[in-house]
């Protein structure tokens, strides 16, 4: 008796057809530093030259179960950003450009369509961050996954020179917190947002499905446009853990963060949100971002400079609070 490996649930072909369709998206992200051609079995890529001490910064990270809800509420088309911001919003806090990015799919059962259809929002997203796509891999395990899942997960490469790394250690007691608006719950705090939109309160995602699925935002040109222009002594990436997770990982030791949450806007959909949980203010800012992205650290003279430049390139920021000595965040 044959028993192939169709057989078993996967089709090499289905593989290489999802390839070939991805094959124009990824190239568009690749300059003359990308040395092979998708379908090598590692990606090469030439380092720019001129920098005295260059430092190679890297980060990976995956979407989590947002994907879930994107696949609820069919909004799947920009999936891949989340990915990609995910990856370059964590090694931005140490002021790194990114370089170069892979990624990896999985699936029970590939299907082309929506595999060429994430492989092109990933791509859109590192070309918004020139950054390339220079490989990745695709996963075909039925049994490890349930017909229609899909999981993901990416890795860049940036670099910086070693003397303008962003390492926090010349932050001081009273210098000033910026937060970086959001565009909602960027890619955490997904499983508990199921749990309310899709098992407990559905009616709302008609008006709320497609702002719950909103990408997250690519912060990297405008905060690395700012790096060049204004001093920042530390950036936190505000994912998985919120403020209280977050932001003491930008300070030295003894240091601490005082935000006053009313000093930004929150969109209607986190204010619900907050209200349909019924979670406390720790819990909250514990679980999700609450409106904000990013936060940047700078000097008390610096903040008017710094909020006037970030409104230019196009973000919304505000003063949120201020660094504290102590071991314990204050959220008033």
């Amino acid at each position: 008796m044959k028993i192939s490996y169709k057989d078993a649930g996967v089709d090499v072909d289905r593989g290489q057809d999802a390839v070939k369709e991805m094959k124009s998206f990824v190239e568009a992200t690749q300059g003359p530093e990308v040395l092979t051609e998708l379908g090598s079995f590692a990606g090469l890529f030439l380092l720019p030259s001129g920098l005295e001490e260059p430092v190679l910064v890297s980060g990976t990270d995956g979407v989590g179960t947002k994907i879930l809800m994107a696949k609820a509420t069919g909004f799947t088309e920009n999936i891949g950003q989340d990915l990609v911001a995910m990856c370059v919003n964590d090694i931005l806090c140490h002021g790194a450009r990114p370089l170069f990015f892979l990624d990896y799919l999985a699936s029970a059962h590939l299907d082309p369509a929506e595999v060429t259809k994430v492989v092109a929002s990933i791509a859109r997203a590192c070309k918004a961050v020139g950054c390339a796509l220079i490989g990745g891999e695709t996963a075909e395990m039925p049994g490890m996954y349930q017909p229609g899942d899909m999981d993901m997960a990416g890795f860049c490469v940036g670099i910086q020179e070693r003397k303008k790394l962003i390492t926090g250690e010349n932050i001081k007691e009273g210098d000033c917190i910026i937060g970086l608006a959001s565009s909602g719950f960027h890619s955490n705090g997904y499983s508990l947002l199921r749990k309310i939109y899709i098992d407990y309160y559905p009616q709302y995602l008609e008006k709320y499905g497609k702002e719950l699925c909103e990408p997250t935002i690519l912060y990297v040109k405008p905060v690395l446009a700012l790096i060049e222009k204004l001093e920042v002594l530390g950036i936190s990436h505000i994912t998985g853990g919120g403020f209280y997770e977050n932001i003491p990982r930008a300070l030295p030791k003894g240091l601490s963060f005082d935000v006053d949450t009313n000093l930004w806007h929150r969109s209607a959909i986190i204010e619900l949100t907050a209200k349909l949980t019924g979670l406390g203010k720790e819990e909250l800012y514990s679980t999700f971002n609450m409106g904000i992205g990013m936060v940047l650290v700078v000097k008390q003279e610096n903040k008017d400079q710094v909020l006037d430049f970030l409104e230019k390139e196009g973000l919304k920021a505000w003063e949120i609070g201020k660094v504290i000595s102590g071991d314990k965040g204050i959220l008033r």
